[in-house]
């Protein structure tokens, strides 16, 4: 009798499920895409270096190539990407309510998001954490020495509840200037609305960068929170989370076996290591498995480049953002960056 009522309840969640999936995503996010031959991916309103319209209206940035990787893995075109502008305050109901396949949008991966939002982060393509810029002529050295001071914060983040929590632990007060959007932020404190910008220190430097005067503004040296940011999708769908963290790790692994946009094409022809191999369809069928082509990290290698080349071209040191690897150096050299294996 308990294994026919165990029988009959495996039953029900089961026939729940197929309900469930019938109701919204018969096909699924992979089925989809490839239907409509574009990828829907929010993005930032605007931040340069991670994603931003140039000025001929074509978006760029480290975010940016993160869509174009996923795009040009399942339809093998880099610019099969309809981008949408999301907000901090409308990015999980665009994802939530599908208007977006994915986000890659300077994104926290936290528990809450993570188990109580549902979505499924698919890796880190950024560790970031929170810092504070302000003006030079303030003479402030520290963020310890805030007290009193007034905040730009865009709201619905991770940094309004780390914000709170630093001055409380410092015992100083702070009075928040809400504010949407990065862009928001930018003219509200050169407005002098507020004395001090906080967010991800690597958007305190791309918004700095675009400042007219940079040297004029100070970021300063503390980091208060673990901010690692990735692509997220929705729980549920797992085999386009596994497309999309696949894409990601393709980039990162490529870097670490020196596969570049220059050089892939000839390591696709079969090196001596089984591993660049199978990342790049010359061996075994892991395209196959993820309902891809067996060139879908060739392609992306090609049209978008690995790891480092997206890293230098956007954000890296010879960028007016400048940012250093840090953290997000290769585990071989010292960093967090980490692919699981190809096999």
């Amino acid at each position: 009798m308990k294994m026919k009522k165990l029988f009959l309840s495996c039953l029900s969640v089961a026939l729940l499920g197929g309900i469930a999936m019938a109701g919204g995503h018969e096909k699924g996010t992979l089925g989809t895409v490839k239907d409509r031959g574009s990828l829907n991916c929010g993005v930032s309103t605007g931040l340069v270096g991670f994603a931003a319209p140039d000025a001929n209206g074509n978006w760029e940035g480290f975010d940016v190539d993160m869509c174009r990787a996923v795009a040009t893995a399942v339809l093998g075109d880099p610019q099969a990407v309809v981008f949408v502008p999301l907000t901090t305050g409308t990015r999980f109901t665009a994802l939530a309510s599908s208007e977006v396949d994915m986000l890659a949008r300077n994104t926290t991966w936290t528990f809450s998001r993570d188990v109580d939002l549902k979505f499924e982060f698919t890796g880190v393509n950024y560790y970031d954490g929170q810092g504070f810029m302000v003006p030079k002529s303030l003479g402030v050295t520290s963020a310890t020495e805030l007290d009193g001071a007034t905040v730009c914060i865009q709201t619905g983040t991770t940094t309004e509840l780390n914000l709170a929590d630093f001055f409380r632990v410092n015992g100083m007060n702070y009075e928040p200037v809400p504010v949407e959007t990065n862009s928001e932020a930018q003219q509200q404190y050169l407005a002098n609305a507020c004395d001090v910008y906080t967010t991800d220190a690597s958007g305190l430097a791309a918004t700095r960068a675009s400042f007219e005067n940079p040297s004029d503004h100070v970021v300063l040296p503390e980091i208060i929170s673990k901010e690692p940011l990735g692509p997220l999708v929705r729980h549920g769908d797992h085999e386009w989370g596994d497309v999309v963290r696949w894409s990601l790790n393709a980039m990162v692994a490529a870097e670490e076996y020196g596969v570049t946009s220059q050089n892939v094409a000839d390591m696709a022809k079969g090196t001596n290591n089984p591993e660049i191999n199978r990342l790049l369809g010359s061996e075994g069928n892991l395209g196959e498995m993820l309902g891809l082509s067996s060139d879908w990290a060739r392609n992306i290698i090609s049209n978008i480049g690995n790891y480092e080349e997206s890293f230098e071209r956007n954000i890296g040191s010879s960028t007016p953002i400048g940012l250093a690897r840090g953290l997000n150096a290769q585990w071989t050299d010292g960093g967090l960056l980490y692919s699981p294996p190809f096999r």
